[in-house]
């Protein structure tokens, strides 16, 4: 059963957290071509499918700390100092989604092309740190300290 669990919580984050950091990552960019061409109803139309890709991913991305937590109860690992870090990052790189990626790109949706490029700046930073703690939380997920596997 574990490796059941562990299958479907690798593929969860591969399916649901990547296309989260990419099309979040392409969006103040995005924003900002379309900013400068307020009658191109293409890169408007981009930027709305980049923002709808990142709010339903989102959504489809909470599977990934439900079979986390089932692969680690089956694993005996819940009190492993790394999974808790990881936790606690997951809970941060949640919370940085949710309060500052996503409501900052739908005040850039919702101005139109009136937004500024400062607006797009801060979404990218908060996008940046966003991306690094999925990417700290990957690295504790591989390397795990202290296990006992070798790897």
């Amino acid at each position: 059963m574990t490796k059941f669990l562990l299958t479907v919580h690798v593929l969860a984050a591969i399916v649901a957290i990547g296309p989260v950091t990419v099309a979040a990552s392409m969006f103040p960019p995005a924003a900002r071509r379309a900013m400068t061409a307020p009658d191109d109803a293409r890169a408007a139309e981009t930027v709305r499918l980049l923002h709808r890709i990142c709010r339903v991913y989102a959504v489809m991305g909470v599977v990934v700390p439900v079979f986390g937590f089932a692969t680690a109860s089956s694993m005996g690992v819940l009190g492993d100092a790394w999974l808790i870090v990881s936790i606690a990052l997951t809970a941060l790189a949640a919370l940085v989604l949710v309060a500052l990626v996503l409501p900052r790109q739908s005040a850039l949706l919702e101005a139109g092309g009136g937004g500024s490029r400062e607006a797009t700046v801060r979404l990218a930073m908060f996008t940046g740190v966003f991306n690094l703690l999925w990417a700290t939380v990957t690295v504790l997920m591989i390397v795990r300290p202290g296990s006992t596997t070798g790897a």
